[in-house]
Formats: structure tokens, C-alpha cells, sequence
């Protein structure tokens, strides 16, 4: 029998000091190895097939004679154009999320008038920081700063206004316990996309100042950050930090799967990032799994929240980037790359984006003494760097250099070579480079103290109520699946305490079975919260004594929806009114005891003797400990709070 060889190349979870120059090598030199020929492999299966393999590791996939098999959730053009178009197998988002392999978003958006229209500073004295060492120093303008209209690109880059950021930070505090997560205590797993690293910092701060809280709560992951990879593992795994900013290092390529949500404070042209970045929080988790960073998360993971602060959900997207490619790779790792002999199309015209922003960025002496230093004007440098891929400009060369009208092929590309070592020729020179890359970092920014910022609108998007219709069909359809099973549920509340725990166990597992398909009651509740407000309450949820609620609701047998923990509440109030205003008048050590019952009554529907020798009784001393509390009334207690708690 013939041996059959796959082999598998991978690119998701790499280490950082991998992964941060993965997309700025190379492009590997392949030739013949007798140990690996070409028939090697039988089978060559490449996980996230969008990224890397068009440059850096192309040739080597194309070395061997074997069928290729990509796996990716964003295929662009590039990858339809590197496997023929030959799409084998679809699985689309929608179709993964029916089926609990991912989860949904809900959309809100907050739209401040800043962020709409911009703003303007008139000429005064005004307070500049320099961007790199955030030194601050007080300095007259030199002539008004327009930041609006088609001027507002410059927000958070040349000009940063406290106040528009604090708008939008505020606005998602104000909400998030109320219409984002209503039924959590701390505040969900949160990743923060900045526009820049200076834009990070910014946001860090006034987080932390909105929230009243110290630096381990938000945390910055990005290039530049302090140990990026430990932080990023406490996001992941630890209770700290609640907020992650970032800018690209973890807006690809990494799970995390408690992110709850993804606050977009900058905006994405390209339509394959977006999907990249929606990533970061479509990952399913299992309840044990999340109350492990989110304790007062009460199940699965069933959804994420998008907050789109900048019109990104909407806004037009393009199926690449014209000029960026590698947006992971910074400008000075660019110039290196180039250095240590770099010359690929994706490295050069990346380089050129940058070198024509820079342009943009610099005051009219600065372009002058770039031009002197560099040899070059920036516009030039960069016009040359595009040049070297322009078929146009490779054929005229080739004319001009051989004589023929009609060059072939292998002095078209002499042309091309000639070309590209011409326009990389400056960033041989280490002293332009570092030139170069302090010129870019020392650019100050406007501090606009002047404009306040206040919001215009909140709320989710119509997507919103798409998707509560969508849950509510979901559970219908569910609960026509399992009538048999539901029946004998539906009364449950009528039948004789002692029956209930059996009652409860087949409720758990039609519940399980409910969360297989992405459902859980929170998701529920809120959805019936948004399509009935005047017939739903909120509050704490009990989970599945709150799933009968739900069941008899959209069964016709309740014509409002209230949490049993409120049920429960209530009457355990008007319980022990009536019984300390009685003969009986419980002591405060009693009462603790009656208030644990209480609780295991919310999530159980009732309680026997024997479960108060399990947690969290037992931390109590146990059922003995419930006896010398309560003497021989001890069972009589229990079968009253059975009764009058859930009457």
C-alpha cells in the first residue's frame, strides 16, 4: 500500500516576535532538495489561506507537485486568483452562527457631532504634544486649524480633541449595564480599535478616568506596548484587564474568545479586514469557560456587541487596499526589510504609502530638508517606488534601454530590476533611514481643549431587531420540536415541591439542548425585551427557572414576562415580615441562612435537607450547623420557604 503524505502550513496562532515581520520577509528562495523533491507531499493543506502564501511562501507551496487544499473565512481575490477560482466547499458566516459554530453581533451605534462634522480651532495660543514622548508645551498657531468636512482625517492623528473621545467612552458606559449587557456586574471582555498608537494612549487614559478605575483595567496591545504578549494572555485568561485598545496586533490572526465586544473608534476600507477584525468576538465559549474571566456571565457565550463609534458598519468598503499591504509592518521595518534586500510588490508599494502620507504630514521646510538629506523630494522617492511595478513604466524603460518597440520578456523584466533598485536605493543609506523615522515620529499634535463634543444618537441599528425576530422564531420552532417534553414542564410550578428537583434535571437538559442551537435565556429575554417592552421585565435571571417563564410566555400561558428571582424575592420580603412581626423573630445568623435558601430556591425551585450539606451551605457548617441554628423547626422552615417563596 502507498505511503500518503499531507502536509499541513498553518498561520493563525504564532508568536508575536514571528508574527510581527511574518508578512515583511522575503519572499523564500526555493530550489531543488533531494530530501523534499516536489512529489514529496500528496496533500498540502494551508490554514488561513488569505494571508501570507502570495509572497513569502509561494514558491514553496508551488515547489511541490501535490494538491493544494486553502482554508480561510475571507478569501479575497488574491486567494480566488492563486487556487483558479476552483472553490471546493462553502460554509457561509450565517450558516455557521445558525448552527452554533459562531455567534451573531448586535450593532449600536454612538454618532457624536465631532465625529460627524469636525471642527475648527481659530488661531490663538494653544497647547501642542509632541506625538512620540507626549511632552506637552504651550505655542502660538500660526494660522486657523480646519479639522472639518473632508479635513476630518485629521482627527486623532494631527489634531486629538479629550472631549470626543470622552463622548463616545461615556455613552458606552452610560449604556453598557443598561441596554448592552443588562444582566452582567462587571463589564464584558472589550477590544478597542484606535487609529493610531498615539490614539490608543489617548483612549486608555480617559477610559480609565470614565470607569474610576487603575491601569490594570485597560490595557494597550499593540507594536509598541510594554510586553504585548503577556498582555495579551491576561486578556485572554485572566480577570484583568476588562478593556483591551489596540490598532492591528491583534485585529487578525489571534483568538479570544471571552471578547464580548469590539468598540470600532476608527474606521476600515477594506471590506476583508472588517471581516477579520468581526472575528475577534464571533468565537463560541462555554459558560464554565467564560465565568471564568466574566463571573457574572450566566451562560454560554450567545452574541457579541459591536459599538460603532465612527460609521464603520456602513460605510463604503473595498475588496483590498490599493496601496497598503502590509498594515502589521511599521514604516521602519518597511525600510529594513528593503535594506536587507527585500523587493516584492507588496513591501515597496506598502513603503510608498507610507513615504506619501509622511509627505502629507511634513510643513514645507521639513520637505525641503528631506529633499536635502535624502537626495529626493518624498513625492519622488514614493512615485519611484509605485514606478517599479507599473507595466507602463517597465516597458518604456525597456524601450528606451534596448531600442526595440516591442521588448520580450526577459528585458522587460532586466527593466523591472533596474527599476526597483533605483527607487530602493536611499533606504540602503542607514542614515536616511533614520532620518527618515524621526521625521515621522516627531510630528507634534493639536490639542483641542476648545470644542466640546456631546452625542447625537445611540442605539442599536435595525439589525437589532432582526435578530431578536430571528431568536424568537428559533425558539418557537424549539419549542414545537420538544411539546412532549415541555408538557409535563409547563405547570411545574403547581406541583408539590419535593417533585421539582426531578422536574429541574429534565429542564436542564432541554435547556442543554437549546443551547446547542446558540439560544440561551438571556438572548431570550432581551429579544422578547425589545419586540414586547410593556410586557417584559428586567432583572436577575435564574436561568432556567427563568427558561419556564419564557416557555409559557411564548406558549400563550403568561401574558407578561418576569424574572422568578423577583417572584422569589418578593415573597421571601413579605415572608419574613410577616413572621418577625409574629411570634417568631429570626436572629441575624438565622437570617443569613434563610437568604442562602432563598437564593438556592431562585435556581432550583426548591430545597431539601440534603442540599444544604453542598456549597455553598457547606462553607456554613452544613446541615448541622442549619439544626443548631434552627432546632427541631428546621424542616418545617424548609418545607414553608418551599411553599410560601415560590407561591
Amino acid at each position: 500500500m502507498a505511503e500518503f503524505k499531507i502536509s499541513l502550513y498553518g498561520a493563525e496562532e504564532v508568536p508575536f516576535d514571528e508574527y510581527v515581520t511574518a508578512e515583511s520577509k522575503v519572499p523564500k528562495e526555493v530550489v531543488y532538495n533531494e530530501k523534499y523533491p516536489p512529489e514529496f507531499f500528496d496533500v498540502i493543506i494551508v490554514d488561513e489561506c488569505h494571508r501570507s502564501i502570495y509572497n513569502v511562501w509561494s514558491q514553496v507551496l508551488t515547489y511541490f507537485d501535490a494538491f493544494i487544499i486553502g482554508l480561510t473565512a475571507t478569501p479575497d481575490k488574491r486567494t480566488f486568483a492563486f487556487f483558479n477560482e476552483n472553490i471546493v466547499s462553502e460554509y457561509p458566516r450565517e450558516q455557521a452562527i445558525v448552527d452554533g459554530v459562531n455567534v451573531g453581533e448586535d450593532i449600536f451605534l454612538i454618532e457624536t457631532d465631532i465625529t460627524k462634522n469636525g471642527a475648527k480651532i481659530l488661531k490663538r495660543l494653544i497647547e501642542y504634544r509632541d506625538r512620540l514622548s507626549r511632552e506637552m508645551r504651550w505655542q502660538q498657531m500660526d494660522e486657523d486649524e480646519d479639522y472639518s468636512g473632508s479635513k476630518k482625517g485629521k482627527l486623532d492623528k494631527e489634531v486629538v480633541n479629550p472631549s470626543q473621545i470622552r463622548a463616545v467612552i461615556h455613552e458606552f458606559k452610560e449604556n453598557l449595564f443598561t441596554n448592552l449587557f443588562p444582566h452582567r456586574k462587571e463589564v464584558p471582555k472589550t477590544l478597542i480599535f484606535a487609529k493610531t498608537d498615539s490614539h490608543a494612549d489617548d483612549i486608555i487614559q480617559i477610559v480609565r478616568e470614565e470607569f474610576g478605575e487603575g491601569n490594570e483595567f485597560c490595557r494597550k496591545i499593540t507594536y509598541q506596548a510594554d510586553n504585548p504578549e503577556s498582555v495579551l494572555s491576561a486578556f485572554r485568561n485572566d480577570y484583568y484587564p476588562r478593556i483591551a485598545v489596540t490598532v492591528d496586533m491583534i485585529a487578525t490572526g489571534t483568538d479570544v474568545k471571552p471578547i464580548e465586544c469590539l468598540i470600532f473608534m476608527r474606521d476600515v476600507r477594506s471590506r476583508n479586514y472588517f471581516e477579520q477584525m468581526k472575528g475577534r468576538g464571533t468565537r463560541t465559549l462555554k459558560a464554565d469557560d467564560l465565568q471564568k474571566v466574566t463571573p457574572s456571565a450566566t451562560g454560554n457565550k450567545d452574541h457579541f456587541v459591536i459599538v460603532d463609534a465612527v460609521g464603520v458598519t456602513s460605510s463604503k468598503k473595498t475588496d483590498t487596499r490599493p496601496l497598503e499591504r502590509k498594515p502589521t509592518v511599521s514604516m521602519k521595518e518597511l525600510m529594513m526589510n528593503v535594506a536587507l534586500g527585500a523587493k516584492d510588490e507588496d513591501t515597496l508599494t506598502s513603503l510608498a504609502n507610507r513615504v506619501i502620507r509622511l509627505n502629507a504630514q511634513m510643513t514645507v521646510s521639513e520637505q525641503k530638508n528631506f529633499a536635502k538629506v535624502v537626495g529626493e523630494s518624498a513625492g519622488i522617492v514614493a512615485e519611484k517606488l509605485l514606478n517599479a511595478f507599473d507595466v507602463d513604466v517597465i516597458h518604456d524603460r525597456a524601450v528606451l534601454t534596448t531600442g526595440k518597440d516591442e521588448p520580450d520578456e526577459k528585458e522587460l523584466e532586466e527593466a523591472k530590476k533596474e527599476l526597483i533598485k533605483q527607487a530602493t536605493e536611499p533606504f540602503h543609506n542607514p542614515d536616511v533611514r533614520e532620518y527618515i523615522e524621526n521625521v515621522r515620529r516627531s510630528h507634534d499634535q493639536i490639542i483641542d481643549d476648545e470644542n466640546i463634543d456631546h452625542v447625537l444618537f445611540s442605539g442599536f441599528d435595525t439589525q437589532k431587531a432582526n435578530n431578536a425576530d430571528n431568536v424568537i422564531k428559533s425558539f418557537h420552532e424549539f419549542i414545537e420540536e420538544n411539546k412532549n417534553e415541555i408538557i409535563a414542564l409547563r405547570i411545574i410550578y403547581n406541583q408539590a415541591y419535593k417533585d421539582r428537583p426531578m422536574a429541574i434535571e429534565g429542564l436542564k437538559a432541554l435547556y442543554e439542548k437549546l443551547q446547542s442551537k446558540g439560544i440561551t435565556v438571556e438572548r431570550l429575554w432581551d429579544s422578547y425585551a425589545m419586540k414586547k417592552p410593556d410586557k417584559v421585565k428586567k432583572g436577575t435571571l435564574g436561568q432556567i427557572t427563568d427558561l419556564i417563564a419564557l416557555i409559557r410566555f411564548e406558549m400563550g400561558y403568561a401574558d407578561n414576562l418576569s424574572p422568578f428571582a423577583d417572584k422569589v424575592n418578593y415573597n421571601f420580603m413579605q415572608w419574613t415580615f410577616r413572621k418577625n412581626t409574629g411570634a417568631v423573630h429570626f436572629t441575624e445568623e438565622q437570617m443569613e441562612w434563610l437568604r442562602l435558601i432563598k437564593d438556592h430556591i431562585i435556581a432550583s425551585l426548591s430545597i431539601l435537607p440534603e442540599d444544604l450539606d453542598l456549597t455553598p451551605f457547606d462553607k456554613h457548617g452544613g446541615l448541622a450547623a442549619f439544626y443548631d441554628a434552627f432546632g427541631d423547626q428546621y424542616e418545617e422552615i424548609l418545607n414553608e420557604m418551599n411553599i410560601e417563596l415560590v407561591a
